[in-house]
């Protein structure tokens, strides 16, 4: 089927020209048969790279030339970036619509989005979209949730699954279309959604998987690859078998630390063999190795610069987005030969290459030990293989160390079907934070209201509604015992702190914890107010060096009068929790009192990525501190938590706030524009450009910024 010949209005059919896209791939085909383009809901499963969200764009361009509004949700941040992408340039070139891409605050319903036509969102945004009431949601007529087999995440899935429910019922007469890997039971989800199902193994590039044990890659159809003797290591071995024959690997590790290895043993071997990077290879890769210095000249970037000048590279959430984005790039240009990546990859980044290996299949499970991976986990390593346009076929492989464990591996990932997609949203964690959110919404008002809006959701949907009444009891009576709800007889409605920590999409239990705080705290220091945020649930722990008892005992003590809870007892259930927060507090603490980003990853050994992730999340936290201060009337912790916000967000002391708020102007410069006299905005305002161009780092661009802003 051509796209020339498709009801699709014209300035889609010219702009998937312009991008080398005149036929549907056999998927496409049959999607548009089910009626996806007359308006019918469906779940389309089909691998990587097979034009799913080429059919949500088809349907979204009809709905856009009849009014509509598009809403694209996305599971997370880096996806939302690809897609925001991929609808500008198919969706708004050439036309009047406009795309908007809306991933963060959590306080607002972002009235702006009503003026755009396309909104790529994340599905915790768009819950907490859902949660303020956004008006112009109304105006959506088709909803498209990517990457919906993540269903059965054990983080993600609840929200995802409450968000579709949700919109269901706000839109009744919306269009819904699910992107899926290929998945079991894609019929069971599509009949929650009273939608058709479109399923197909079809790939552009045909994927070829496989055993790998020493030299030999033994495939499912019975052909063999055998693997030339370039290394004495399994893994580098396969990767320079492939770069020698043009080609580029991706290696999936599942710890950082593996990842980091295995990377370091395939760059030296690479950068040894003098005719497998080209001359304009290192060239090109000694520019991207300088770029990745240049962001903070830390131990860790000198690290991967090093790999990636040689090649190879790492990939996982310790790098920073820069760092990743760089990578990335130097992989899609076919000049990084090698990438070894974590899991989060196969889930987020479109990066295909000609051989995948994935190195293990056995995770270990604190509490469980060793278990091996979920063959839907296994299928969605195997869908990075190929690269179309690049490779006729892609290959994938799992390396095995035993002779013995060739064949179960065979018939287990190789062979094997994907599990049934289920529901997570049964977890007391999940419930009470979105049964908080049910009721401070105003989308239930009594009991029966809360059992019929999970009657609706696909737990229930697949296990009937009755499955967790009993846990619904339980939820809400602790819901009430912390003063978040009240319930009159069979009447359930939000107390006005409950309402709250709704809006500010924060875990129920992060505001009990905080209360906990207020009510005990007596003299509490800038590091008091970090530590109580560091003891809720909603602030992550990072990846960091052990840092040795005494030395936190000591600094315990030094700080035992500003703490707003005080030490347990080292045989207490609470104390490893108690020092972990402590160390997360000492990360933070570091970063509000300027030191600098590269001392910092040196000191605490933390990464790039989870320092970025640590100070965004501890600023939203410390902001949502201040306003349930504000409503539970403990009116001494408000300006305190608001002014820590803004020094966590900006990594700054209190007096550069005003400064840092300026665009383009980050806590370096603003510490030398308050050393140079200029400690406000005022005397920023009687400055000349002359005067301000005499401050290092400070250039007639930054200057012009400056000044606009002033």
């Amino acid at each position: 089927m051509l796209v020339e010949d498709l009801p699709v209005p014209e300035f889609l059919k010219k702009n998937f020209r312009d991008f080398g896209i005149v036929e549907l791939y056999p998927p496409q085909v049959k999607a548009v048969q089910a009626g996806v383009l007359e308006g019918e809901n469906l779940v389309l499963a089909t691998p990587t790279a097979s034009g799913k969200t080429a059919v949500a764009l088809m349907a979204a361009s009809i709905h856009l030339v009849k009014g509509g509004k598009v809403l694209y949700l996305v599971p997370l941040r880096a996806l939302a970036s690809e897609k925001i992408e991929d609808c500008r340039r198919f969706l708004c070139r050439g036309t009047g619509f406009k795309a908007a891409v809306s991933t963060g605050d959590y306080d607002s319903s972002d009235p702006w989005l009503a003026d755009y036509d396309v909104i790529v969102a994340t599905n915790e945004k768009a819950d907490s979209l859902l949660r303020h009431r956004a008006p112009w949601i109304d105006d959506v007529s088709l909803v498209v949730f990517d990457e919906l087999h993540l269903l059965e995440d054990l983080d993600r899935g609840p929200t995802l699954e409450v968000v579709i429910t949700k919109l269901r019922r706000r839109l009744p007469s919306a269009q819904l279309i699910g992107l899926s890997a290929t998945i079991s039971n894609a019929e069971e989800i599509a009949d929650w959604l009273s939608a058709k199902t479109v399923v197909s193994e079809w790939r552009p590039v045909p994927l070829k998987e496989g055993i790998l044990f020493g030299r030999k890659i033994e495939f499912s159809d019975g052909n063999v690859w055998e693997l030339k003797p370039m290394s004495e290591n399994v893994i580098v071995n396969a990767v320079l078998n492939v770069v020698a024959e043009g080609g580029q690997a991706l290696v999936f590790a599942l710890t950082r630390s593996k990842a980091e290895n295995y990377a370091a043993k395939i760059a030296k071997e690479l950068s040894e063999k003098i005719d497998l990077l080209t001359p304009e290879d290192r060239e090109v890769l000694e520019e991207y190795a300088e770029k990745i210095i240049a962001i903070d000249r830390s131990s860790f970037s000198e690290g991967l610069a090093q790999l990636v000048w040689r090649g190879t590279a790492f990939h996982h959430a310790g790098l920073s987005h820069a760092q990743r984005s760089l990578i990335e790039e130097a992989f899609r240009a076919r000049r990084l030969k090698a990438v070894v990546a974590t899991p989060t990859l196969a889930a987020g980044v479109n990066l295909p290459a000609r051989l995948v290996l994935i190195t293990e299949v056995r995770r270990y499970q604190p509490g469980c030990g060793y278990q091996l991976i979920p063959v839907l986990e296994y299928k969605q390593f195997c869908g990075r293989a190929g690269r179309p346009g690049y490779d006729e076929v892609g290959y994938s492989a799992i390396i095995v160390r035993r002779n013995d464990e060739r064949e179960y591996f065979m018939k287990r990932y190789v062979l094997g079907e994907p599990e049934r997609i289920k529901s997570e949203l049964a977890s007391e964690k999940h419930l009470r934070f979105h049964v908080l959110a049910l009721a401070a919404s105003e989308e239930v008002a009594a009991i029966e209201g809360l059992l019929k809006f999970f009657d609706e959701t696909f737990l229930a949907h697949i296990y009937g509604a009755h499955l967790i009444e009993e846990e619904l009891t339980d939820v809400l009576g602790f819901l009430e015992s912390a003063g978040l709800l009240e319930v009159y007889g069979l009447e359930v409605r939000a107390t006005p702190l409950g309402r709250r920590v709704s809006q500010l999409y924060i875990d129920p239990m992060t505001a009990i914890r905080l209360l906990e705080a207020f009510r005990e705290a007596s003299r509490v220091s800038a590091f008091g107010l970090l530590h109580a945020l560091a003891l809720t649930p909603d602030v992550p722990r990072i990846p960091m060096k052990k840092l040795s008892p005494r030395l936190l005992e000591e600094e315990i003590e030094r700080r035992a009068n500003g703490l707003m809870i005080q030490p347990p007892d080292p045989g207490d259930e609470i104390y490893d929790e108690y020092m972990d927060a402590f160390r997360i507090a000492l990360v933070l603490e570091a970063w509000a009192e300027e030191v600098p980003e590269a001392e910092i990853y040196e000191r605490f050994g933390v990464q790039p990525g989870d320092l970025a992730i640590l100070r965004e999340t501890a600023s939203w936290i410390a902001y949502a501190a201040s306003q349930i201060a504000k409503v539970a009337n403990y009116k001494e912790f408000v300006k305190p938590y608001d002014v820590l916000s803004e020094r966590i967000k900006h990594g700054v002391r209190e007096e550069l706030i005003p400064l840092v708020r300026l665009r383009g102007i980050g806590r370096v410069r603003a510490r030398l524009l308050y050393q140079h006299g200029y400690t406000s905005l005022e005397k920023l305002k009687v400055a000349s450009p002359q005067d301000l161009m005499r401050i290092p780092g400070i250039g007639p661009s930054i200057v012009k910024q400056i000044m606009e802003q002033l």
